[in-house]
């Protein structure tokens, strides 16, 4: 440890092992993605009243990978609370750094006391610190601004007149069972105004860094690290590395999840101009079109155009339009009525990003910064797709023209035309990722349109959603509901299909069994039409296997062995055309196809020829 800091100090008199683990092993572990973290709301309060609000939001949101309801009613407290500590608090530097050979800290906000100390450059200050608790009597009796006061009159030469702890209070309430998200939001409102901000002085005792200079000391002469067992080992990020002396990753189990149902959409489609795709979505439930090219005319659904506008004389770019929006779905998620979102035209969201970065870059084209501005650009936009697809919607849908202006070069030569969405490559492959499907609208020459699902080298698609036997349906919004419920059946029973397939792979029940068939014996021939016993049996199964697997093709009378991974038809239109057979058994029929037909010639025996003794 090169220098001090208060944090360290507190955290070696409170629990010597946690000191250990985290200063002396440098042991890090992975931030705790709870919403109330203090570490993280403390860190948006801090930029809030250096910035502005929007920054302390996206500094809390940055801190999550996913964003939920939970983080959204953290996020109102936080727009409640910033607000009104920037009209309570004098204006001062925030974030100042003071430092030497023996200490170093951060003081939330310094104020001069008066317009000539503005400059910092001697005088007095007031020294404010913040601090989101209610425990206010645990922080008052805290070292930690005696401390403050005390390192940075030596470090700066200037002098802390008064101190000041800083208590936003934390509205802690649960929603009720019976309460829905905008009526538990009210009651979040309810508490707020009912509470204050509270500031209360602390009058400097020099006793108390006198105890900090023995923690210090006692720090210097601890080679073992005890530990200090307490009601906060339950909230220690270092509880299993302690208590159960864990120093490795905990791996999940080797067994595979049960594949769940797929009740929230996420599409991508793509087609020409004028094919449908925006008439198609209006089908959706409750549909909410965030609008870009403003062909809306024809549909009935709500929108949101997206496009720069103006406020007063400051002109807001349509990249803050798309954001604001996402940010006003996440809140409203659930109260607002909709159920389906619509990004018509992504490629639109994109170029919006584009002016967006390049007047935050101060740029005019990402070759100006080509060493940063690219990536930059993408960053921007993918993080906030990413948001726009983790919203608690039912259906989330994005839209893009195709593009169908360049051409693929073959190993043979031959130049194919490449039909994709009209956004970048490398965008679209990860856009394709957080997607279910990536389907493609088709006008046929009769003028029927058509959603494909089907993907090569030529048509761009993809998507998270697999089993999916159909390759084209009409544009219909209910026959996609009929392919994700196809998808969902197959998730659902893959487990027991495979399951299925691997035991009778292993045991080999008698049912599976086959005869062994001599050349005389007659083969029963298989029939393609429906069982005929008075009803008609249309039952298919497809499994897909997760072991190589051998069967019996009962059509073609062949044996045939399967790799993990294929798709196997086990039965059509009621009747089974492939059995699970065993290893021995798939050897032995290929042996018996092998020679079946042929005669053996029979053996005859080779004379040797006697050498002469010249020849020898």
């Amino acid at each position: 440890m090169d220098n001090f800091h208060f944090s360290t100090a507190e955290c070696f008199e409170n629990c010597p092992a946690r000191f250990g683990f985290r200063y002396r092993q440098n042991i890090e572990v992975l931030p705790t993605d709870d919403p109330t973290n203090p570490l993280i709301l403390g860190t948006a309060i801090h930029r809030g009243m250096e910035k502005d609000m929007e920054t302390a939001i996206q500094e809390y949101k940055d801190s999550y990978p996913i964003i939920t309801d939970a983080h959204i009613n953290e996020i109102i407290k936080l727009e409640y609370w910033i607000p009104k500590m920037k009209e309570l608090l004098p204006e001062g530097f925030h974030e100042v750094n003071f430092k030497n050979d023996v200490y170093e800290g951060a003081a939330d906000l310094i104020v001069p006391c008066t317009k000539h100390d503005a400059g910092l450059p001697h005088g007095q200050f007031d020294l404010y610190d913040f601090k989101y608790s209610n425990n206010i009597d645990h922080y008052m009796e805290s070292r930690q601004l005696h401390v403050y006061k005390y390192f940075f009159q030596r470090i700066t030469g200037k002098h802390i007149r008064k101190m000041y702890f800083v208590f936003v209070p934390k509205v802690q309430i649960r929603q009720k069972k019976t309460e829905t998200l905008q009526d538990f939001r009210n009651r979040i409102y309810e508490e707020l105004e009912a509470k204050e901000i509270q500031i209360k002085e602390v009058v400097y005792d020099p006793s108390k860094v006198a105890d900090f200079y023995e923690t210090c000391m006692n720090i210097g002469l601890t080679d073992k690290c005890e530990k200090n067992e307490s009601y906060l080992c339950d909230w220690c990020e270092y509880k299993d590395y302690c208590q159960k002396g864990l120093d490795y990753m905990i791996l999940p189990s080797a067994e595979r999840r049960q594949v769940g149902k797929t009740t929230k959409r996420k599409l991508w489609i793509y087609g020409g101009a004028f094919s449908g795709k925006t008439t198609f979505m209006d089908s959706a439930p409750s549909p909410l079109n965030l609008n870009t090219d403003g062909n809306i005319q024809f549909v009935t659904m709500q929108y949101l155009p997206i496009k720069d506008t103006m406020e007063g004389r400051q002109k807001i770019l349509a990249w803050d339009v798309f954001k604001k929006a996402i940010d006003e779905l996440e809140k409203t998620a659930g109260q607002n009525g909709f159920k389906t979102i619509i990004v018509d035209l992504l490629e639109d969201t994109y170029e919006s990003c584009r002016l967006f970065m390049y007047d935050r870059l101060g740029i005019t084209h990402e070759s100006d910064d080509s060493f940063r501005a690219w990536d930059k650009v993408r960053t921007e936009f993918l993080s906030t797709i990413r948001r726009l697809m983790n919203l608690d919607y039912e259906n989330i849908v994005l839209i893009s023209h195709e593009d169908t202006s360049k051409d693929i070069t073959k190993k043979s030569g031959d130049k194919i035309t490449a039909i994709k969405p009209n956004i970048a490559d490398k965008v679209a492959n990860k856009i394709a990722g957080m997607v279910d499907i990536v389907a493609r609208v088709v006008v046929e020459d009769d003028e029927t349109r058509t959603l494909n699902f089907k993907s090569n080298e030529v048509i761009f698609g993809g998507g998270r959603l697999k089993n999916i036997k159909t390759t084209s349906i009409p544009l219909d919004w209910n026959e996609l509901l009929k392919v994700y419920d196809e998808a969902n059946f197959f998730a659902k029973h893959a487990e027991e299909i495979q399951g299925y397939t691997k035991e009778t792979a292993e045991e080999t029940p008698s049912r599976r069994g086959r005869k062994s068939r001599t050349q005389s014996e007659p083969v029963e021939e298989s029939s393609d039409e429906p069982v005929q016993d008075g009803t008609t049996n249309t039952d298919s199964e497809t499994v897909v296997l997760d072991a190589d697997t051998y069967f019996y093709d009962v059509k073609n009378d062949n044996y045939v062995m399967k790799h993990a991974g294929d798709s196997v038809d086990m039965i059509v239109d009621g009747v089974e055309v492939m059995k699970v057979i065993t290893k021995e058994e798939f050897g032995e029929g290929i042996k018996k196809l092998s020679g079946a037909g042929e005669e053996k010639p029979a053996r005859k025996r080779r004379t040797r020829k006697r050498r002469t003794r010249k020849e020898r």
